[in-house]
């Protein structure tokens, strides 16, 4: 769905999304329960009320992402997890498949969107079950085409992360999404560093993307704070999306780089804020402006004269307000006659002067 060949825009769940709507913002719930359902739904609770526009989880179980190994390949070094095995991370990372359910229904009951990043078909015949409104392929399944094609298939609307892809590998993503019948897609830009430096984000990216691939782009954010988030909107993100916790020391796997409530919160106030000033190009004056316009410079005479007097430099002045002729004029009634009396501190006006 798009309005015209130059602005794409999808849906989900009725919230139209692209660069002529205020940024749409997704709360990443991802492991941030921390094993307690009741945890992940004051997580859902509280996105709401920051005004998140989505809530989204992730869909998968060890055995569905990984093999039960303790081989070299399939231990972590370096970074946040270093030392563990795949199969340990996301044993403890998963959200289980029986909270999916219960916590479709708790974010419906809060009138907020919720969908997820599945990670196999299985995942996805899930998550048709409970009816999602769209889904999220993540960054590390961005080369997994069957999966995406299997997506696409539903014919829900797909974000895809694009994080240590390259630009060929983002076309072959995109070519499997469209070729497997997805005609509501959208990409983001993302560095999956957990948490990543602002300064590996290099966000002209984003408008490159936006330009050269045609979609719906956006920003998968992994960053500590809102900066880089906020900066993307001025570059044409139309998502933004951030893991969200209720408490960045809470000691989970994602807590570390994660927003807080009262983040999120800025964060959706604040994008907004930076789409609403983006605007259009307007060279006009604004309405703000109206008021102060008297307070620009002008020309005014200093002192008393008569009709028929000659106006000399030492005549006439710029100063403020802005009442009389501006100052540009000045060349032009330089040497003319006065048409009538004029007193002192009076504005300069076209009616005053002999043409």
């Amino acid at each position: 769905m798009s309005t015209s060949k130059s602005t794409p825009e999808i849906a989900i769940a009725g919230r139209r999304i692209s660069v002529h709507e205020s940024p749409y913002i997704i709360a990443e719930l991802s492991a941030n329960h921390n094993g307690s359902i009741d945890t992940a739904k004051r997580i859902i609770e509280e996105a709401k009320k920051a005004g998140a526009d989505a809530v989204k989880m992730q869909t998968y179980r060890p055995d569905t992402i990984t093999l039960d190994s303790d081989g070299d390949d399939f231990k972590i070094k370096g970074g946040l997890w270093d030392g563990r095995t795949l199969y340990e991370l996301y044993e403890e990372a998963h959200t289980p498949w029986e909270w999916h359910k219960p916590l479709f229904e708790y974010a419906r009951s809060l009138d907020i969107p919720i969908f997820s990043s599945p990670f196999d078909s299985t995942a996805v015949d899930l998550l048709e079950d409970l009816n999602a409104p769209a889904y999220k392929i993540a960054s590390f399944e961005a080369v997994d085409l069957p999966l995406i094609e299997y997506v696409a298939s539903t014919g829900k609307p797909m974000i895809i992360s694009t994080g240590m892809a390259n630009d060929d590998e983002i076309s072959e993503a995109i070519d499997a999404a469209k070729g497997a019948g997805c005609t509501q897609l959208a990409i983001l830009h993302c560095v999956s560093g957990y948490p990543a430096p602002a300064e590996d984000y290099n966000l002209r990216t984003i408008t490159d993307m936006a330009q050269r691939f045609g979609l719906v782009t956006g920003l998968s954010d992994h960053t500590i704070d809102n900066t880089t988030a906020i900066t993307s909107v001025a570059l044409g993100a139309a998502i933004i999306e951030k893991h969200f916790t209720l408490n960045r020391a809470g000691g989970g796997p994602d807590d570390s780089f994660s927003l807080e409530p009262a983040e999120l919160k800025a964060l959706c106030h604040d994008s907004k804020t930076a789409w609403s000033a983006l605007g259009k190009v307007d060279y006009g004056r604004k309405s703000s402006e109206q008021g102060n316009a008297q307070f620009r410079r002008s020309l005014y005479f200093v002192k008393d004269m008569k009709a028929g007097d000659v106006i000399t430099e030492d005549c006439v002045r710029s100063v403020r307000p802005g009442y009389g002729l501006a100052p540009k004029e000045i060349k032009s009634i330089l040497n003319k006659r006065l048409a009538r009396d004029i007193n002192k501190y009076e504005p300069v006006s076209t009616e005053s002067i002999e043409l």
